[in-house]
């Protein structure tokens, strides 16, 4: 490729640890089609042939479809997929195919590649996650009067129910979408053109090339053109915050599934057994999901240390970024592709649930508030509730059965209907504000998800 400056050839190890078409040949589509909207542009602008663009576009077209049917395989001699398809080009139309890489350089070549591969794969994950999100939704709906305790410090705080605890796990999720969808508006922009770093002499349309390559416009500055790398920063971090909501989901569904909990129990495909212990089932698919989003913070660590120092414009250092990215993308889409039946398929045991809620007091803010509703100021309500829990636990009974003269020992503001009022189905039915975890407002989060996925 770059014969005459060289005397002699590259080492042979030196040119294996130059090589990138192992990890790069995954983009042969998108560089295909950058190439074919290359000479078509070429040639709209009178610098080839439009004989020699039909013999490229002919010609790279049939490599795509050998690629894919697998009559052709890659040539791992190759630097990379670049250096590739145009010899595999030549190979086959001659000279016209030597004219393709006419006012471009692999720089942006690479850099239009990658945009393009990411800008397809995150729509795969996109869709992916709209699965994800629908499968909560639908057993959110199933357990939407579903009475659990709620927690925080991992202790038993208020009774909520089931399906607003799904719900916030859909809500993440939105987000992550809408992550997604925002970094792909500031990534679809073509930096093909920009050349090596300085843009050519040629008389080329950019725009026309953006144009077929569904971009919404060009890069306006050639050295940023082939040296930004800031979108694979961007789509890995928004990647890296998936794997953080998989990987908090994946803990609670390991608690929840554990002897101790028995909220919920995953179905025997996604869950593992033990060599030694007939009696085990293990969440082995949470578990990987939770390790493997250190994997992805990894891949973001990496990409953002080799950027950190490079002078502009291209360095050799870039070439780093695609394992790492492809690397997130595959992990990414592994964990969604089993975390979504594993939630589709679990079974919800609310008798257990209910059964925990009944324990841990966690009805005591609505006993405060009884108070406060009859007159006390709140901080007098609290204290005094905090006496009547330490009471209970003293008697070994709850705040349900605790009698009614034991009640009134610490005020006389109490009457017979305090009992209806601190039941779990009040406590969580009258938490009727906007976002809270009444079935009502549970349906109202469904409606709007739902709304959103069908965006």
């Amino acid at each position: 490729m770059w014969a005459g400056r060289f005397a002699k050839a590259l080492d042979s190890k030196a040119d294996d640890f130059n090589s990138s078409i192992r990890f790069d040949c995954k983009m042969y589509k998108q560089d295909i089609m950058g190439s074919i909207a290359h000479a078509e542009m070429l040639a709209a602008q009178k610098i080839i042939s439009a004989e020699d663009c039909d013999a490229i576009v002919d010609g790279l077209s049939g490599i795509l479809e050998d690629l894919n049917s697998g009559a052709l395989s890659f040539d791992m001699a190759c630097e990379d997929i670049h250096m590739f398809v145009e010899a595999e080009l030549t190979r086959r139309i001659g000279d016209a195919g030597k004219r393709l890489h006419t006012a471009r350089s692999r720089n942006d070549q690479v850099a239009v590649d990658v945009r393009m591969y990411l800008r397809d794969e995150a729509q795969d994950i996109v869709a992916l996650l709209k699965q994800l999100i629908s499968d909560i939704t639908d057993q959110a709906e199933a357990c939407r009067g579903v009475i659990v305790p709620g927690y925080t410090h991992l202790q038993r705080a208020q009774p909520i129910t089931f399906g607003h605890h799904l719900m916030a796990y859909a809500m993440m999720f939105l987000r992550d979408i809408s992550r997604l969808e925002d970094a792909a508006k500031r990534m679809n922009y073509s930096p093909l053109g920009s050349c090596a770093l300085a843009g050519t002499t040629y008389h080329t349309n950019r725009r026309m090339e953006a144009e077929k390559l569904h971009f919404d416009g060009i890069t306006l500055n050639s050295i940023d053109g082939v040296s930004d790398r800031d979108f694979c920063v961007e789509f890995i971090s928004a990647f890296s915050l998936i794997m953080m909501h998989l990987s908090r989901f994946s803990e609670e569904i390991i608690l929840w599934s554990s002897w101790e909990f028995r909220y919920v129990e995953l179905d025997d495909a996604y869950t593992t057994g033990s060599s030694i212990m007939p009696q085990k089932k293990n969440s082995d698919m949470a578990e990987l999901v939770r390790g493997k989003t250190g994997r992805v913070y990894g891949d973001l660590i990496t990409l953002l240390t080799l950027m950190k120092g490079l002078p502009l414009a291209y360095n050799k250092d870039m070439q780093e970024d695609k394992e790492a990215l492809f690397d997130a993308i595959e992990t990414v889409k592994m964990c969604l592709d089993v975390f979504a039946p594993m939630i589709r398929t679990m079974k919800v045991k609310p008798d257990n649930m209910y059964k925990a809620a009944q324990e841990g007091f966690i009805n005591a803010t609505d006993l405060a508030d009884y108070l406060t509703r009859e007159g006390m100021p709140f901080r007098a309500a609290y204290k005094i509730v905090g006496e009547i829990v330490a009471e209970c636990i003293q008697k070994h009974c709850v705040l349900d059965n605790l009698p009614m003269e034991d009640y009134r020992a610490h005020t006389d503001l109490f009457e017979e209907d305090l009992y209806e009022e601190i039941s779990l189905e009040t406590c969580v039915g009258k938490r009727i504000s906007e976002g809270g975890t009444s079935p009502e407002s549970v349906d109202a989060q469904i409606v709007y998800v739902r709304g959103e996925l069908s965006k």
